[in-house]
C-alpha cells in the first residue's frame, strides 16, 4: 500500500498537498446532517420493515472549489454511500446537499439533468463501469450526445479524441472494445467519460483501488494534472491512506456512518487526534522491513458493530482504548479543536 509513494512526482505531492485549506474560500458542495438509512424488511406477501441499516448517520462537510476531499475510512463506514448521496443516485433520508446555494435532495430527475452535468463520477471497477458492447469513442461520446452538449457528429469524435489524448491515450483507442485494453487504460476511459461532461466536481470512488501499485501512480498524477489544467474540484473516496496522504488538501475520516475526524492532510497525517484515526494510521505498513518489524503494533479490538443497530453514544466507544463512561451515554460532536482541525471525541 506505501509503495505508491515513491512512484508519485514530488513536485506534485509538494504543490498538491502542502497548501492548506485556508487558500480554498468558495464553498462548492455543502452537506449538512446527512442520513442514509436502508430499511430492512421481512416478510414475503406483505413485507414490512422491521429495522434499519444506518449506513450514513448525521454527516457534514463542505468541499471547497478548487480542493481534493479525501474521504477515508474502514470497509462499511458509509463512505461510497456518502457519494452516492452526493450524485443523487440515492435518496437521503434526510438532510441537505447544497450545490450552487440549491438544496439538490429535493430536485426532481428531470430537474436533476442540469446537475448531472457539473457532477460526475468515476468508478472503482474500470472492468464492470463501462459497457462491453460499446467502442471506446461511443462510450466516451454518448454523454455528450444525450445531454445535447455536441450534436455533430464529427465534433463529438474530434472532442473524444481530444480527451483520450489528455487522459494519456491514443486516438486509435477510440475504435476499440474495453475487454481489448488493460486495467490502467480503462480507468483512464471512465477518467475521460467523466470529462466528457465538463464536470465541476467529480467523486472518485475508489477510483485506483483495482489497479497495479505502479499504474496506480500514474492514475494519480493524471487527476493532479487535470484538476489543475480544468480546474476541478474532487471527492476522492478511498480506503488506502498513502494514496490520499499524497493527492488530496484535507482528509475527513468516517466510522460506522459518522464523521469522527476532518483536518488538512499534513495536520491529520501529522497529528491525528480521535482515538480511531491514530489507529487507522498505526496499521499502515512502513515499506523498510527493519523499522517495521520493530515498532509496536496498534490493534484495533474488537469487530465493527453492526449498523442496523449502533452503539449508544459514541460509535467507537466499544472499540476505543481511552473510553471513559460518558461515551457510553453522550453523542460527541464535531467541533473544532484546532484552527481547520475537528474531531468527534469528547477525551481530545
Amino acid at each position: 500500500m506505501s509503495e505508491v509513494a515513491p512512484n508519485i512526482r514530488e513536485a506534485n505531492k509538494r504543490e498538491s498537498v502542502t497548501g492548506s485549506s485556508k487558500g480554498f474560500d468558495e464553498v462548492l458542495v455543502d452537506v449538512k446532517n446527512l442520513k442514509m438509512h436502508f430499511p430492512v424488511t421481512d416478510g414475503v406477501f406483505i413485507p414490512k420493515v422491521v429495522a434499519h441499516v444506518k449506513a450514513v448517520d448525521g454527516v457534514s462537510f463542505q468541499v471547497y472549489r478548487g480542493e481534493t476531499l479525501g474521504v477515508v475510512g474502514e470497509s462499511g463506514c458509509g463512505k461510497t454511500t456518502t457519494g452516492r448521496c452526493i450524485l443523487q443516485l440515492e435518496k437521503p433520508t434526510e438532510g441537505e446537499i447544497i450545490f450552487y446555494g440549491e438544496d439538490i435532495t429535493k430536485y426532481s430527475p428531470k430537474e436533476m439533468i442540469d446537475v448531472r452535468k457539473k457532477i460526475q463520477v468515476i468508478f472503482q471497477d474500470p472492468y464492470s463501469s463501462l459497457n462491453p458492447r460499446m467502442k471506446v469513442g461511443d462510450i466516451i461520446a454518448e454523454p455528450m450526445h444525450v445531454h445535447g452538449i455536441i450534436t455533430d457528429p464529427v465534433e463529438r469524435r474530434t472532442r473524444v479524441h481530444y480527451l483520450l489524448n489528455v487522459c494519456g491515450l491514443a486516438t486509435a483507442f477510440a475504435d476499440r472494445y474495453p475487454h481489448e485494453m488493460s486495467g490502467g487504460q480503462r480507468q483512464r476511459v471512465g477518467i475521460a467519460r467523466a470529462l466528457a461532461m465538463n464536470p465541476e466536481f467529480i467523486i472518485c470512488d475508489e477510483a485506483v483501488s483495482a489497479l497495479d501499485v505502479s499504474i496506480q501512480a500514474q492514475v494519480i498524477n493524471l487527476l493532479e494534472d487535470l484538476r489543475d489544467e480544468f480546474d476541478l474540484t474532487y471527492l476522492f473516496i478511498s480506503h488506502d491512506l498513502s494514496v490520499v496522504r499524497h493527492i488530496c488538501h484535507r482528509v475527513a475520516v468516517m466510522y460506522l456512518g459518522n464523521l469522527v475526524e476532518l483536518a488538512d492532510g499534513d495536520e491529520l497525517f501529522e497529528n491525528p487526534m480521535h482515538p480511531y484515526t491514530k489507529l487507522l494510521l498505526d496499521a499502515v505498513p512502513i515499506p523498510d522491513p527493519e523499522i517495521e518489524k520493530t515498532r509496536a503494533h496498534a490493534v484495533i479490538k474488537g469487530e465493527i458493530p453492526s449498523p442496523i443497530n449502533p452503539p449508544s453514544g459514541c460509535v467507537f466507544h466499544p472499540r476505543c482504548p481511552k473510553m471513559v463512561d460518558s461515551c457510553t451515554k453522550d453523542i460527541p460532536q464535531l467541533r473544532e479543536v484546532k484552527p481547520g482541525h475537528w474531531v468527534a471525541c469528547s477525551e481530545v
